[in-house]
């Protein structure tokens, strides 16, 4: 089953595209056709190319098959309609409160390490503690753009500072095996595959960390010259983004667990002011 997208080489017909979320869904004609309110016999004429949507039946399906807003607009594109979402580089001019609104927030965070990342993972935004926690990594990995998950895992990268790391490399490839269930992204696919070939811990030396709390809080533990930082790290995103770029945008936030940890994150601080 191949993933669509809508900047395809070679425009697919609207069908094609619907076929392919109804499967990745695990949906029949019929349940999906029960779930649109259409019938089955005009479902199956639409995803044969027989019967064209109307532009309200194109954000229905897209709504029952929980289809993202950037491969709704290749579905609507496909269809013979305009997009609905806009999307638009995070440097654009257009962009530019939003961009700022965004590094007040990962600013505000201070004196804590705060990042934003873009929807293949990628680091756009920071705040000034994160370059201060990347001192001694392999200069290739820091090129941009510079890959958080890669960098995380790579054994030139943060892997071998990780003191949990077997349970952070769980929780990253789990993320993104959801992201990519839910996109059908190649782009993501192809990351999760380099990820996984990467030198995978044997447990030795590593241990879970108790706190793991699946999809809110995940712990933390990194060792840093000025010693080991105990922290926590949270996820948020902007889910009612009408930009794509926005929507997709994903801010990681790392808080301490301890007051030890605090210290040593003020005493980091102090040291960029």
């Amino acid at each position: 089953m191949r993933p669509m997208h809508a900047h395809h080489a070679t425009p697919l017909p609207f069908g094609d595209h619907l076929r392919h979320w109804r499967q990745r869904r695990r949906l029949s004609q019929l349940e999906l056709a029960l779930q649109a309110e259409v019938s089955t016999r005009h479902l199956s004429c639409v995803e044969t190319g027989r019967a064209s949507p109307s532009r309200e039946m194109v954000m229905r399906l897209s709504e029952r098959l929980q289809v993202p807003p950037r491969e709704r607009n290749a579905l609507l594109v496909a269809a013979g309609f305009a997009p609905m979402y806009r999307e638009r580089a995070l440097d654009d001019p257009a962009m530019a409160a939003a961009r700022a609104a965004v590094q007040r927030i990962l600013d505000a965070h201070e004196p804590w390490p705060a990042l934003a990342m873009d929807r293949h993972w990628n680091l756009v935004m920071h705040n000034r503690l994160v370059p201060l926690l990347l001192q001694g990594i392999a200069p290739e990995l820091l090129q941009p753009p510079l890959n958080v998950l890669r960098l995380s895992l790579h054994p030139q990268g943060l892997a071998p500072r990780i003191q949990n790391l077997p349970q952070w490399r769980e929780h990253l490839l789990e993320r993104l095996r959801q992201q990519i269930a839910t996109t059908g992204d190649t782009g993501l696919a192809e990351l999760a595959e380099e990820l996984r070939s990467l030198p995978a811990p044997d447990g030795d030396g590593h241990h879970a960390l108790p706190g793991e709390h699946l999809g809110v809080l995940m712990p933390f533990r990194f060792e840093t010259p000025l010693g080991v930082l105990n922290l926590v790290s949270t996820t948020t995103v902007f889910g009612t983004a009408v930009d794509i770029t926005l929507q997709e945008l994903a801010l990681e936030t790392f808080f301490p667990a301890d007051e030890e940890t605090a210290d040593r994150l003020r005493a980091l601080a102090q040291m960029a002011a």
